[in-house]
């Protein structure tokens, strides 16, 4: 077993293999520790008040208000909080690794296409060009769609439940689903996507490590949902253009 994938289950988080992925583990650590702290302070305040407040003989209950300010100011400094991990936190790493793309002349793109229940994953070949697809040639052998007519999708290449990628090289995903909404899910890449019907949408992310790792379906997308589960292949340069080319031969009866 790979060193990092025998990391990938137990406590804590997942195994982080993604360039970007202490940033947004910082976040959720941040995120659980401030929601420890309100957990831990409204139930000391809860056990303080039961004791405090319990009925004893020759104690009568008052019904005149009285106002604190500590409430108050706690409420006010929550809300201040949460406000600064909106801005100072969410808000620019959703718009770094979600709305701002890496360039497309020095990314691996790949169509992902989700369907129940599976992960139809199309390399566009060694043109970088991805062959054109219509819904009407969708079948058993041809699950993408591709035009065997189209000259662009001659060097095309598809995979079922198999996910190869370069280390240190950026992967813009084009995410799609041919029937219900599927959740593009790499734990260890910390990316998690809707495929909805009818829409493309992208996803980028870059790995600094290799491993053998899982793709999951984090959307209940039907009966057979458990089954919806794909391998994710993070490989040296050597490795994937190696798997690339093998990729490539003719397949012969």
């Amino acid at each position: 077993m790979n060193p990092a994938q025998s990391q990938y289950y137990g406590w804590g988080l997942p195994f982080n293999a993604s360039v970007h992925g202490d940033k947004i583990d910082l976040l959720i650590y941040i995120f659980h520790g401030f929601m420890a702290v309100l957990f831990i302070g409204w139930l000391t305040y809860l056990i303080m008040a039961l004791v405090r407040f319990r009925e004893r003989p020759g104690h009568r209950a008052t019904y005149k208000l009285h106002h604190f300010k500590a409430p108050a100011y706690i409420e006010v400094a929550v809300a201040l909080f949460e406000v600064f991990l909106l801005v100072g936190f969410a808000f620019p790493l959703f718009h770094q690794y979600r709305d701002v793309l890496p360039p497309a002349n020095q990314s691996l793109e790949v169509r992902v296409v989700a369907e129940q229940f599976a992960w139809n994953i199309h390399y566009p070949g060694p043109d970088g060009v991805f062959g054109k697809t219509d819904p009407k040639l969708m079948g058993p052998t041809n699950p993408i769609g591709l035009d065997p007519n189209d000259p662009a999708g001659a060097d095309d290449f598809k995979t079922i439940n198999q996910l190869h990628i370069p280390v240190g090289k950026p992967v813009i995903a084009h995410l799609f689903s041919k029937d219900v909404i599927h959740s593009f899910f790499l734990p260890v890449m910390r990316v998690k996507q809707d495929a909805i019907p009818g829409q493309k949408i992208k996803v980028w992310f870059e790995a600094a490590k290799t491993g053998k790792f899982e793709i999951a379906c984090a959307q209940l997308c039907g009966l057979g949902h458990y089954r919806m589960r794909g391998f994710f292949f993070i490989e040296t340069p050597e490795e994937f253009a190696a798997w690339t080319a093998k990729m490539m031969k003719p397949k012969t009866v």
